[in-house]
């Protein structure tokens, strides 16, 4: 079982940045990588970023060059560092945690909001 709690979303202008959290919880242990994925309104979830237990980084082509995500192992925390945002980067962002295979999951945080002014 494993629980997520994310924080860091806010208003921030074009150009500017945001840094959220995602904290985990419980059977940490079993998951095999954590990220972040983001939905704005009309349109399909989508993958932003992702790192797995090994430290292997994925990101969304949008967010390539921008967005940065890394993990505080002792903490069970990963971060996502969102540089020069843009209005298209306004969405509600989701922690997500994955266990593969047979006995594979998902988890997901509550959701936080980032909006981007211009």
């Amino acid at each position: 079982q494993v629980q997520l709690v994310e924080s860091g979303g806010g208003l921030v202008q074009a150009g500017g940045s945001l840094r959220l959290s995602c904290t985990a919880s419980g059977s940490v242990f079993s998951l095999n990588a954590m990220g972040w994925y983001r939905q704005a309104p009309g349109k399909l979830r989508e993958l932003v970023a992702q790192i797995t237990s090994g430290g292997m980084t994925n990101y969304g082509d949008s967010v390539k060059g921008r967005f940065t995500i890394s993990k505080d192992t002792i903490k069970n925390t990963v971060y996502l560092q969102m540089n020069n945002l843009k209005p298209e980067d306004a969405a509600v962002y989701y922690c997500n945690a994955k266990r593969l295979g047979i006995l594979g999951y998902d988890v997901w945080g509550q959701g936080t909001q980032v909006i981007v002014s211009s």
